[in-house]
This record gives C-alpha cells, sequence and structure tokens, in this order.
C-alpha cells in the first residue's frame, strides 16, 4: 500500500487514555484474572484472613476483603495509577521480587474496565477512609468510615465499558465462574495460615459458600478442606530423586555435568491404584516458588508417566518446585501464569525419574486374601496393615530382603499351601474322576497356583544340565495334574517360579497355554526340544496347560520323553516344524495353513515407449478441442491423499473439504468389492466405503442421540463429596443427567456441598456406572454447559452395541441396501471414522485423469 502525503497519514502518539484502555483490556481478561490479582493484592499485603464475595457469578459484583496493612493516606492518590508500585523500582529488582504482583497495573486496569471503590484502613490510621475512582484511576471521593485494619475492594460491573466483551462476559458467566474457582483453589492450597472463603449470592437468594480453608498450617490440611478427606487418603508424599542415567540420556543431559541442588520438589500426588485416580485433568496444581503456574511441559509429563501404571485415569497432583531466583523469569505474561526455568530439562528428568521411583513400587504386588489356616488347621486373621501380610512382591530390586521378613514371606505362603491342599484336594481328585478318557483334566486352580508348589531349585534329569541357566523341569513335574507338595522345603517356591516377563502362573482362569515343539534337527545334539508357550483362550471352558500325553509302555515313540527347557523367549515365537513322522501326522490338518507369507519372485522387464514430439502434440491438441467443443474447464485432481494409516488425518480433511451431507446422496453405486466394501461414484471420483464402519457410525450417533439410560433405585440417597462449583454445574445441568440415566434429589436448604444427593444409577445389561461418571460429566459441563453429552464408559457402551447390530464383513448387499448405508452418511455428524477410529470412507481414483484417448 502507497501512503500519499498528507496531515491523517502522519505518525503521532496515541492519547494517553486511549493507551490505558488498550492496555488495560490485556491484563484483565475474564473473572478469573480479576480475582486473582485482588486475591494476590490481599496476600501481598500479609493477610491471613482473606474474603471473596461475588453477586451473581461475579457480573454484578465482585468484593475481596482482607485484614492485611492496609494504605497510608500519602499512597490514596497513585494507589489505582498505571505502573505505580512499592514493590519494584528498577528493572533489575525482577530477580529477587517475591511478591505475587510487582508491575502496578491490576488496579489501574479494573478502574479502566469497571466501576471501583477502595475501604481501607492502615495498622497507624485510628479510622477508616472509602475511596471511589474514575475510568482513568483518579479519586473521584473520599469519606471517612469506620472499619477495622485491612483493605476492601469492589469491582462493579465488570467490562462494561467494553460492550463486546461485557456481552460475552455475560453470556460465558458460569463457565467463567468455574475456571475462577479452580485458580482461587490453587491459592487456597498453597497458602499455608490464610483463611480464605469465597461466597455467591444469585439475585436476593442466600450465599453459597464455593471454597473456605480454616487457615491450616499444612498443604494436607488445606486440600481435606477444599476437596475432603476422601481425597487425602488416596495421596502419597512426593519423594524427589536424582535423575537416573537412562533419563538424562532420553532428555540429552550430561550427567557429570548437571548441577545439584538447583530444584527441590514436594508436593502430593494420587496412589497408582485404579480408583484412586480421576477421570479428569480438573485438581491438578504446580506452583514454582509457591507462585500458581500452569507449565505444561511438566503437566504432560506427570500425565504420561501416571498413564504408564494407570492407563484409564489422570492423577491429584500438587507440585511446589523451589528455584533459585535468578533461575526463574515470572515476567513473560500479564497474568504471570507462564514461567521460564533456566534449566528445565533437568526438571523434567527429576520429575520422571521420581515419579517412576514412586509409582514403581506398588506393581508386582499380590495380596494374601486376609484369613488364612495355619500349619494346625486354625482359622487365623492376617491384618492387612501388618508387614507380613504385606502384599508379596516378585521384585526385582537388588538388595535382597533381611532373614527376618524372609522367613515371614516363606510363613505365610506356607499357610496359604496348606489351606490350599486341605480345601481343594478332595475337590480335584472328585473332578479328576468326573472328566471323561482322554480328556485331560480341568486344572484351572491347579494351574493358577502352580507358581506356590514348584521349587525354586532346578530339577534336571540325570545326567542332563541346563547350560543357559533357564529352569529346567523333568517332563514328570510338568504336568499340571500332579498333586501339590506340602513340604516345607519349598515355602519359597513362589517368590522366583514366575519370571517377570512371563506371562504364564497368573493369568486368567479362562486362558490356557500351548506348546509346541521345536524340531530336533534344529537343536544341538544332547539338548532337549524348546517348547514355546503361545497363550490363547479356551473354548471348552477349562484353563491350565495343555501337555502331550505320556507315552505308553512298549511304543517307540518318544519324542517327548525327555525334560523340556522353558524360556521366556522361546514364547513368543511360533515354530511349525515337525518333530517327528508321528507328530506330523497328528498335526498335519490343523496346520495345513503355511505359519509365514511366503515371498514372491517378481521378473521386472524394461518395454520401450515409442513417443514423439508430434504424438504428444496431436494428442494435446485433441484433448484442448475436446474439451472447448464440449464447454467443459480442465478436469483437476481433488483429493491427493493416499489410502494409507499414515494420511487418515490428511484424507479426513480433504474428504470434510469436499464433500457435503447431500453429497452422499448423490452417489451412484458401482458395486460389491470383497464382501465388506462398496464402492461409490460420484461424478468422475470413485470412492470406496466400508460397509460395517458407516453402519456402525450411524447406530452409534442414533444411540447416542435418541437412548435415554434407564437409572437403578438405590436403597439409600447417597453423598457425592462434591465441591460447591461442581455441585452448582450438577444442579443447572439436571436434564442432561436424567438423560444419562442419574437421578438426584435436591435440597436447597441443605448446606452447601451437600445439596444434591444421588438416588439412581443407570444400569444397562452388564454394565454399571457410579461417582466417576459423574464428576466426568461435570468437568464435560463446566466446558459446554447445556449441551448433551455422554461419559466415555456409556459412549464405549453404545460403539460395542452398535457394532453388534451393524452389517459384518462378509455378507453380501444388493444395490438398495448398499445405496441405503450411503445415504445414511449424509444424515450424521461426523461420518468419518465409526466410533473405534477406523475409517469409513477413502478416495481412490479420478477416472478423468486415467482416461485413455
Amino acid at each position: 500500500m502507497e501512503f500519499t502525503p498528507g496531515v491523517e497519514n502522519n505518525i503521532k502518539p496515541i492519547d494517553r487514555r486511549s493507551v490505558h484502555q488498550i492496555c488495560s483490556g490485556q491484563v484483565v481478561l475474564n473473572l478469573c484474572t480479576a480475582v486473582k490479582e485482588l486475591v494476590e493484592n490481599s496476600l501481598d499485603a500479609g493477610a491471613t484472613n482473606v474474603e471473596v464475595k461475588l453477586k451473581d457469578y461475579g457480573a454484578d459484583l465482585i468484593e475481596v476483603s482482607d485484614n492485611g496493612c492496609g494504605v497510608e493516606d500519602e499512597n490514596f492518590a497513585g494507589l489505582t495509577l498505571k505502573h505505580y508500585t512499592s514493590k519494584i523500582q528498577e528493572f533489575s529488582d525482577l530477580i529477587n521480587v517475591e511478591t505475587f504482583g510487582f508491575r502496578g497495573e491490576a488496579l489501574s486496569s479494573l478502574c479502566a474496565l469497571s466501576k471501583v471503590s477502595i475501604v481501607t484502613c492502615h495498622k497507624s490510621a485510628s479510622i477508616g477512609t472509602k475511596l471511589a475512582f474514575d475510568h482513568n484511576g483518579k479519586i473521584t471521593q473520599r469519606v471517612p468510615v469506620s472499619r477495622p485494619q485491612g483493605t476492601t475492594v469492589s469491582v462493579q460491573q465488570l467490562f462494561c465499558t467494553l460492550p463486546v466483551r461485557h456481552k460475552e462476559f455475560q453470556r460465558n458467566i458460569k463457565k467463567e465462574f468455574a475456571k475462577m474457582v479452580q485458580i482461587l483453589q490453587a491459592y487456597c492450597i498453597i497458602c499455608t495460615g490464610v483463611r480464605i472463603n469465597c461466597t455467591n449470592q444469585v439475585g436476593q437468594g442466600k450465599k453459597q459458600v464455593v471454597v473456605s480453608t480454616s487457615g491450616s498450617s499444612t498443604l494436607k490440611e488445606n486440600i481435606g478442606a477444599i476437596f475432603g478427606h476422601k481425597q487425602v487418603q488416596t495421596l502419597i508424599p512426593f519423594v524427589q530423586l536424582p535423575p537416573s542415567r537412562e533419563t538424562c540420556e532420553e532428555y540429552g543431559l550430561n550427567v557429570s555435568a548437571l548441577p545439584t541442588k538447583l530444584y527441590t520438589i514436594s508436593g502430593f500426588v494420587s496412589q497408582s491404584n485404579h480408583g484412586d485416580g480421576r477421570s479428569t485433568t480438573d485438581r491438578q496444581f504446580f506452583f514454582i516458588n509457591q507462585r500458581p503456574c500452569d507449565p505444561g511441559k511438566v503437566s504432560r509429563l506427570v500425565n504420561e508417566v501416571y498413564h504408564m501404571y494407570n492407563r484409564h485415569q489422570y492423577p491429584f497432583i500438587l507440585l511446589n518446585v523451589c528455584a533459585e531466583s535468578g533461575c526463574v523469569d515470572i515476567n513473560v505474561t500479564p497474568d504471570k501464569r507462564q514461567i521460564l526455568l533456566q534449566e528445565e530439562k533437568l526438571l523434567l528428568a527429576i520429575l520422571k525419574t521420581s515419579l517412576m521411583g514412586m509409582f514403581g513400587t506398588d506393581v508386582n504386588k499380590l495380596v494374601l486374601n486376609q484369613k488364612l489356616i495355619d500349619l494346625e488347621g486354625n482359622l487365623k486373621s492376617v491384618p492387612q496393615n501388618e508387614k507380613e501380610a504385606s502384599p508379596l512382591e516378585t521384585s526385582t530390586s537388588p538388595s535382597p530382603p533381611d532373614r527376618n521378613e524372609t522367613s515371614k514371606i516363606h510363613l505365610a505362603v506356607a499357610r496359604l499351601k496348606e489351606s490350599f491342599s486341605r480345601g481343594q484336594t478332595s475337590a480335584f481328585q472328585d473332578s479328576e474322576k468326573a472328566q471323561p478318557k482322554g480328556r485331560p483334566p480341568n486344572l484351572g486352580l491347579r494351574q493358577m497356583f502352580a507358581g506356590f508348589s514348584a521349587s525354586p531349585r532346578k530339577k534336571t534329569m540325570p545326567g542332563k544340565a541346563s547350560e543357559d541357566g533357564n529352569e529346567v523341569i523333568s517332563r514328570k513335574s510338568s504336568l499340571a495334574g500332579r498333586k501339590l507338595e506340602n513340604s516345607t522345603e519349598d515355602t519359597d517356591s513362589g517368590l522366583g517360579s514366575v519370571s517377570a516377563e512371563s506371562d504364564g502362573g497368573f493369568g486368567p482362569p479362562e486362558m490356557g497355554v500351548r506348546f509346541r515343539a521345536e524340531s530336533m534337527a534344529g537343536s544341538p545334539k544332547g539338548e532337549p526340544p524348546v517348547f514355546s508357550g503361545e497363550i490363547q483362550s479356551s473354548d471348552s471352558g477349562s484353563s491350565g496347560v495343555f501337555c502331550p500325553s505320556e507315552p505308553k509302555q512298549g511304543k517307540e515313540d518318544n519324542s517327548f520323553s525327555q525334560p523340556a527347557t522353558f524360556s521366556p523367549k522361546a514364547k513368543r515365537f511360533k515354530i511349525h516344524q515337525a518333530i517327528s513322522p508321528s507328530f506330523s501326522e497328528r498335526t498335519a490338518e490343523q496346520d495345513s495353513q503355511p505359519l509365514y507369507d511366503i515371498p514372491v519372485k517378481l521378473e521386472k522387464r524394461t518395454v520401450p515407449l515409442a513417443l514423439t514430439w508430434s504424438t504428444l502434440a496431436d494428442r494435446i491438441r485433441r484433448q484442448i478441442k475436446r474439451q472447448e467443443t464440449e464447454g467443459e474447464m480442465l478436469k483437476c485432481r481433488k483429493f491427493r491423499a493416499k489410502i494409507s494409516p499414515e494420511e487418515n488425518k490428511m484424507a479426513e480433511d480433504e474428504l470434510r473439504k469436499e464433500i457435503s451431507k447431500e453429497m452422499f446422496a448423490k452417489m451412484d453405486i458401482v458395486g460389491q468389492f470383497n464382501l465388506g466394501f462398496i464402492i461409490a461414484k460420484l461424478k468422475s471420483d470413485l470412492f470406496i466405503i466400508d460397509q460395517h464402519a458407516t453402519d456402525e457410525k450411524y447406530n452409534f450417533e442414533m444411540l447416542q442421540e435418541d437412548t435415554v439410560l434407564q437409572g437403578q433405585k438405590l436403597i439409600k440417597p447417597q453423598n457425592l463429596n462434591l465441591t460447591a462449583v461442581s455441585e452448582s454445574i450438577l444442579m443447572d445441568n439436571l436434564e442432561i443427567f436424567q438423560k444419562n440415566g442419574f437421578d438426584f434429589v435436591v435440597d436447597e436448604h441443605a448446606p452447601v456441598t451437600q445439596r444434591a444427593k444421588l438416588i439412581s444409577l443407570p444400569t444397562s445389561k452388564n454394565w454399571t456406572f457410579g461417582p466417576q461418571d459423574i464428576e466426568e460429566l461435570i468437568f464435560m459441563l463446566s466446558d459446554s454447559p447445556g449441551i448433551m453429552c455422554r461419559p466415555s464408559r456409556v459412549r464405549q457402551m453404545f460403539a460395542s452395541r452398535a457394532c453388534r447390530k451393524s452389517v459384518m464383513i462378509g455378507t453380501a448387499l444388493t444395490a438398495s441396501e448398499m445405496k441405503k448405508l450411503i445415504t445414511h452418511m449424509g444424515e450424521i455428524e461426523h461420518p468419518w471414522n465409526c466410533p473405534h477410529g477406523r475409517p469409513t470412507i477413502r478416495h481412490l481414483a479420478n477416472l478423468d485423469l486415467i482416461t485413455q484417448d
């Protein structure tokens, strides 16, 4: 653009009032920013009691009162002016600043955006003063009032000077209110010794307590005051560990050059057991030098490590990172929620090593039953909090347990074996008698406890030794049908008999193990054949180990007379080779299909293509002439994504861009391919459509839209232990909860957090739901209030039902049935993927590009 010389194009400074309004709108963005700035001012003033009062969720009034030091008379004039502050004097002071606020922008910005009045009384004054300010931060009224020491700031009609933002603020006030409470909860937790109370009043109704703490001196008590003691019971203290060598290599850190004691981390985190976590990330708080912040990389790392031990939930996390002030930059954004660290990779390495060390101690544990039969046959109760009844650990820790602890574990295992053998031997014998001849007995319970009866010592055949260190078991002892030994010599066999890599021994009852033998020709001379285990479902309902039967006397077939070596590595391979002619004959039918793909050798040949410039020019002229006569534009390729899992996202974007919903009804049916796919044509483009996936998505969305889950009445109303904000969201969206099968009884006169009680839970066949699904719904509705949504487990149930009732692969369809499936794609919201993520439609080719003339 060219500028013509003139007065209107001269570069001039913006007037100070406009600058003030522009900058103020960037400092105070929403309700939570306004409340945060006022609470931080109270905390910086040394207050031990902070009261936050809201009217109509903050749209009408925000009032913050404290018992801090107050404001002196000589500071009244500069109290609400831009960049007037007592925290810093020059830029270098930012390095050592320890207060929450320091730039002098909060009160001046609130004056520009709303009506502000302040009542304050300094500790040296005998009477308080009420001040009223205009939008420029100048004092318009000064009146003496009676007030104890402290300050009260009142903000009325926030964003009233910005019409567009004010209208948007009022429209989303409940969503803004929920975000504000979550920010306020962070200050309630980290500020020990400070009582913070927040109330909300709607219209002329009763004040409702939103958040309240009692000024406790510990973080744990503050967590209990906000989220209840049930949440506290699931937390474990954070234990900081130095970064491991593997983690340092992952983040590219030099172990020898790492600074020591740069970061000190404290806090709490949820245990990794399922049920101790949460379905959402609404209770994750991070602090740097006790300043609430939003560290994205730290948050992602914590959730990723937690998902290694609990895949379906998120942790409650509270982390306070203490670092030297010179290593932290807090002056990044106006709200000071983004903070830069000098050695961020070191912090991530410490966090990952520490979290994996904390959660790793809880894995590989088997909790014993609380009642065991001792060696004398008496029933003995075993408390779980005692050390000897602690979970049996198959730990890989290098430090061996002491002798007393080992003997206690051995005694517990011996009692378990004794009780099992006394109570179940007769049942085993009866079941073996009931089995028909020629069929292996039901070995489910024997296989489950096979690890407790096997000896840790290696059992080898005479003259046979194990060279690779793996446990060698004789054929006789490898039969799962043998009786359990009651010898006290094998009391420690349950600790080392099952390898950490192996899946056997502790599998579910419906799983069996099938062994295949490696060819004798492939193993060295004198070594037994290696058996590889393949876990597979047992259709007959029995579980256990399928072993080849013992050869009868007088037979020459001794293929299985040698001991078998079980190797953790060998179980991952399936070898299809015959051990002996007799074995090959027995398995000829089941092994008729080859296990591996046979490589196909393609013979390539070069064919010369005769091409001259004259023929090419003639073809181009004919093409142009035909297009001119037909009056068509030059055909171009609309779709460039391939049918490839790596390009699914690109293909979806292209289809969404080029295809509208009404185009599905205009598609012509070409035919059915491989009894699983529909070939459709839209003008000159060919598409391939998965008949099962598209029908599944249609059925899924219909179930999502129309199904009303039936509730099961509870015998007694159940308390939900919700926070005040969560309870408010629930009460505002009762219709959505009722459509999901949750019914509540609401008592308006009950105390806050106890007004809503659960009286009905949704049930559907074998699917049951509970309070965790309610919390997930509340979290979803906090972002999109009033919009119909479903918990993730309800979606899983609908996806499973939609899959079962849809057209299956292998079903022959008529032209009308195929047309119906394609038409349904234009009637649903998202036709591009099935509920499980498989693509429904992909572009095949453009016929104009492959036309041969």
